[in-house]
């Protein structure tokens, strides 16, 4: 760790933050007092000041890294059961989070990160579990009672989020017996209304003359109208997928990869000379293309997509007015292959699109078509 600090570009500015948010977590380390375990910084009051120096630690092999979502699950999860009034309720959302909620989360975190926006959706699931509860007992009913008719009056009572959040909990209530067998109701989505091309091709000029906004959020923004990638995604682009063939920009997101418009071209490679956040500790010789300011992560997803709302930019709707706009172009297979999107996904777009090339069949079309039989003679 020491070495990390010193070796640093600016070693004082990374000291100094050190000594001003972090001097009673580093002599608690030091004599004892707070043990160097996940466990322990669940505990610590210092949200920013912990998460920065957990992760300084696991970067340097003096902490096991764990997938950074989960543990600012976990450190929010202990102070939420401390919050819970009802042992009983208490005890059943602790059983809830950590039998059901968790190992979902880790399972996830196997195969990839997990996403900023499936951690809040889970810590939501256990909120809305816990308030489910509070409902249940104002009415002089505790899990074990609900019967159909009450489960019918709280959904009449709550919202589409309300009610899918907490399908979950039910079912893992029912599988162990904790509640009655219910009639569940339906998942609902919502779909935000895409732009239309011509408000996409605004925006993307807008982008493109003005540069007030920071370098990285301009960038991304303009990604994200291209190329309909979203913002979890972007944040996972490296230098290596930046391609420079001759004197053509290529970015890779899928096979493949995508050219880059000339204008934009330039506008990524200057900002390649000079991305943000490269001058601590943490980064010294980051490969992201968004790099953040903790140790070996890229920028936040929920940080860079509000960095792109201020732009002026609704991301799912530009992201929808990208995805039908490329469909509308071009075969909905190849548009997944290229873009890195499920090949259902793009498929059900182009159907609803009425795109040309809906019934277009995915494969290498590059091969030969096989030979034709023989035609029939009359003499044979």
């Amino acid at each position: 760790m020491f070495h990390s600090l010193t070796s640093m570009e600016n070693p004082l500015a990374g000291l100094t933050w050190l000594y001003k948010y972090s001097p009673d977590m580093l002599r608690g380390l030091a004599d004892g007092s707070i043990e160097l375990t996940h466990e322990a910084f669940h505990q610590l009051p210092h949200g920013r000041a912990a998460s920065h120096l957990r992760e300084l630690l696991m970067a340097c092999g003096l902490l096991p890294k764990v997938d950074k979502q989960i543990c600012l699950l976990e450190r929010w999860l202990v102070h939420h059961l401390d919050a819970i009034t009802d042992p009983d309720h208490a005890q059943i959302i602790r059983r809830f989070a950590t039998w059901e909620i968790l190992p979902r989360l880790r399972r996830i975190a196997e195969t990839k990160p997990v996403k900023p926006s499936s951690r809040s959706y889970a810590g939501q699931q256990i909120i809305y579990a816990a308030r489910f509860l509070t409902w249940l007992a104002d009415r002089n009913l505790t899990l074990a009672d609900c019967r159909q008719a009450h489960l019918d009056a709280w959904v009449t009572e709550h919202t589409a989020d309300e009610r899918n959040g907490l399908r979950v909990f039910l079912q893992w209530s029912q599988r162990n017996k904790l509640a009655r067998p219910l009639k569940l109701m339906p998942h609902t989505a919502r779909r935000a209304a895409p732009l239309t091309a011509q408000q996409r091709l605004a925006l993307l000029g807008e982008i493109l003359i003005d540069q007030t906004g920071p370098p990285h959020a301009r960038v991304a923004a303009i990604l994200l109208l291209l190329y309909a990638q979203p913002v979890s995604r972007l944040v996972r682009l490296t230098l290596a997928d930046v391609i420079r063939d001759g004197e053509q920009v290529l970015i890779r997101f899928g096979t493949p990869p995508s050219p880059v418009p000339a204008p934009f071209a330039t506008t990524l490679l200057g900002y390649l000379a000079n991305r943000s956040n490269m001058r601590t500790a943490t980064n010294p010789a980051s490969t992201w293309l968004f790099p953040g300011r903790r140790a070996g992560k890229p920028l936040r997803p929920e940080w860079l997509a509000k960095q792109i709302r201020q732009l002026g930019i609704s991301t799912l709707p530009a992201r929808g007015a990208a995805l039908r706009q490329h469909i509308q172009a071009s075969p909905a297979p190849i548009i997944a292959d290229a873009l890195g999107f499920h090949p259902v996904t793009t498929a059900k777009l182009a159907a609803e699109t009425g795109a040309t090339y809906n019934r277009y069949a995915p494969g290498d079309h590059t091969q030969s078509p096989l030979p034709r039989p023989p035609r029939r003679t009359d003499d044979s």
